[in-house]
């Protein structure tokens, strides 16, 4: 998905996956310290294990809009076959646990039932997709991968964000701060806000679904 910047305006929507394990700070504190924009989306598992930067996060409302990754972090698909190794929720009852699990962490941790949901891989079946749009949240897409998994070198992933074209919603990690991916996905969003680039949260842009 990607979305029309009002007025040719150059613009992109950061978003950043908290999966589990920790916070990488050395994303964190720049977003803070330059005044960026950015949807992070949180799984119970992650908001349960990272009190502090939750806590952060709550002093920085303008800043960050958190939505659903989910609960345990598993793919939202019925069926039995796994996804990049994952294996999946695998029926309606698994994908409506692992949905719900993550809206009632998120509602609770930040006072704000989300909006959005992606699950992990950002892989769904198409029956989960139905089951997912009834529990009134819409999938969030991306046309952007900024650090594959944060599986790059800090160079490929501050190259790879930093050619992103107005309007690309980027996809990136924030719970890696063992990985050298971290550091090159803020030198990518911070050239980007050099090049003159705003930042938007997925609410404040009409997004368009790509085919």
């Amino acid at each position: 998905m990607h979305f029309a910047p009002a007025g040719g305006a150059l613009q992109c929507a950061v978003t950043l996956d908290a999966c589990m394990g920790e916070t990488d700070m050395r994303i964190l504190g720049p977003l803070i310290d330059n005044r960026i924009a950015v949807t992070i989306f949180a799984t119970e598992r992650w908001i349960n294990n990272n009190a502090a930067a939750v806590a952060l996060l709550l002093q920085h409302p303008d800043l960050f809009v958190i939505e659903n990754h989910g609960a345990r972090h598993v793919p939202a698909v019925i069926g039995t076959e796994k996804v990049y190794g994952l294996t999946p929720a695998g029926t309606a009852d698994g994908v409506f646990a692992e949905v719900n699990g993550g809206q009632q962490a998120v509602s609770a941790a930040f006072s704000r039932p989300p909006k959005w949901y992606r699950d992990a891989t950002a892989l769904y079946s198409t029956d989960a997709m139905g089951l997912i749009d009834a529990m009134q949240l819409r999938i969030a897409g991306f046309s952007l991968n900024g650090d594959l998994g944060a599986s790059v070198p800090a160079d490929e992933a501050r190259a790879r964000i930093a050619a992103a074209k107005s309007g690309d919603v980027i996809i990136s990690h924030i719970n890696q701060p063992k990985r050298p991916s971290g550091a090159g996905v803020i030198d990518g969003i911070l050239a980007l806000k050099a090049a003159g680039f705003g930042f938007v949260h997925l609410d404040d842009a009409p997004m368009i679904a790509l085919a």
